[in-house]
């Protein structure tokens, strides 16, 4: 079914449900293992920086934001691996995919009403529109 599950979170309880819906899929596919993805945005990455004494210590911080998400795929004795990548999280992401070659995209939505979603934009609403492969948005 999908091989190459590819996750992406941000420690969020929305990429937590994602999580274990992508894990859900992964337990029916042979073979399958989920990429967890998580984007360190330039903002956020800056602020990261300044206030860490290290480069293992930013490393160290992001993955903590992973903490539940992980636990979870290890209890479930899902196959997994993480990636952090940097940029804009909606580009970052198809990017990856599209380079990658996943088969399955899934990603959690905060819920943004119209007016907000229109005005800000969505990450998950920008890999629907840009991704190569199937995406599933978990609310």
């Amino acid at each position: 079914m999908y091989e190459r599950i590819v996750l992406a979170a941000d420690g969020s309880q929305n990429s937590l449900r994602a999580a274990k819906e992508a894990g859900k899929l992964a337990k029916a596919s042979a073979n399958a293992t989920v990429e967890v993805v998580l984007v360190a945005d330039f903002d956020k990455a800056k602020s990261e920086i300044l206030h860490a004494q290290s480069h293992v210590e930013v490393e160290q911080l992001r993955r903590k934001k992973l903490a539940s998400v992980e636990e979870w795929l290890q209890q479930e004795e899902i196959t997994y691996k993480v990636k952090v990548l940097h940029g804009e999280p909606g580009p970052a992401i198809v990017d990856y995919v599209n380079k990658e070659k996943a088969s399955l995209v899934v990603i959690g939505s905060r819920g943004l009403n119209a007016l907000q979603e229109m005005v800000l934009g969505s990450v998950s609403h920008k890999v629907v529109k840009r991704a190569q492969c199937p995406v599933l948005i978990v609310k």
